[in-house]
């Protein structure tokens, strides 16, 4: 798998689903709240790739820690191969789209995801 063929997306999972999202994977540790699953047509659920309990409460969409959560979230991933391989095997499917909760756009765990298996296939390509 190379960095060309990668198309990993971050959406809102109360976003409209879309044809163009291809696999719909939910990188949260907790289901969205008041959307139903039908609603939601999310293709696989990852919860044990999001943050830990301790590092979302300690983060807290704190703007000012962003740059050590990003950190933090890299070690436990680092820390979670079995979890990131489920993720590399999504992407052989084509294009998958990273869903996430939070109201937060930028600021969130499915960012540091992308930017984190990104990084991973790169560095497999050189």
């Amino acid at each position: 798998m190379s960095s060309k063929q990668i198309d990993i997306r971050v959406k809102r999972v109360y976003a409209e689903p879309e044809e163009s999202d291809g696999r719909r994977v939910l990188v949260d540790r907790l289901w969205a709240r008041g959307l139903s699953k039908e609603k939601a047509k999310v293709n696989v659920w990852i919860k044990e790739v999001a943050p830990s309990t301790e590092l979302r409460r300690w983060y807290g969409h704190d703007p000012k820690k962003w740059d050590e959560f990003k950190s933090r979230y890299a070690a436990e991933l680092k820390s979670n191969p079995d979890q990131v391989a489920a993720i590399l095997e999504e992407l052989k499917a084509g294009t998958v789209t990273f869903l996430y909760s939070s109201k937060e756009e930028k600021l969130n765990n499915a960012v540091v995801l992308k930017e984190y298996i990104e990084s991973i296939i790169r560095d497999r390509a050189e």
